[in-house]
């Protein structure tokens, strides 16, 4: 018998200018960028937390504390890196991660691709298991606006 679980992540981060805008591991130019203790990934640091919540392994700022200087500007895939440890010491594996970023602008389709490939290897699973969407709210909200980008992500972990 297979244990399946499955686990949603959400994560958030306001635009300042200026700043390196990096999703899915891909800079990404644009005037603005996350403001966060990490690279600001929203979109790995979703991953990350659909992984740990599927195992019920609390969430990425408990594991990595935006407080630790050891964390200040990490590349988040690093810390994908460190979950997807945490999952194989227990004995799980990634079946398939869907992922969606919302954000006004820039147009994000030109990234996709490699976005999965670089989540994909950090992961240690083929391009096919992971998702990548991105969606505009038309305007509304604080994504519409271009305050802020969020990400959300689902994942299915298996024994």
């Amino acid at each position: 018998m297979v244990d399946f679980r499955v686990g949603h992540g959400y994560d958030v981060h306001a635009l300042g200018d200026g700043l390196r805008l990096v999703l899915g591991g891909v800079e990404i130019p644009h005037s603005k960028g996350c403001i966060a203790h990490s690279d600001g990934d929203v979109l790995v640091h979703a991953i990350c937390d659909a992984l740990l919540g599927a195992l019920a392994l609390g969430d990425i700022g408990q594991h990595f504390p935006d407080t630790s200087a050891e964390f200040k500007g990490i590349n988040s895939l690093v810390l994908l890196r460190r979950v997807v440890a945490l999952l194989g010491e227990r004995g799980y594996r990634i079946g398939n991660i869907d992922s969606t970023v919302a954000m006004q602008r820039p147009k994000l389709r030109p990234y996709i691709d490699q976005m999965r490939e670089r989540i994909a290897e950090a992961a240690g699973v083929s391009v096919e298991q992971v998702s990548v969407k991105a969606t505009t709210t038309e305007h509304l909200g604080f994504e519409g606006e271009e305050k802020g980008v969020s990400a959300t992500a689902v994942a299915i972990v298996m024994k």
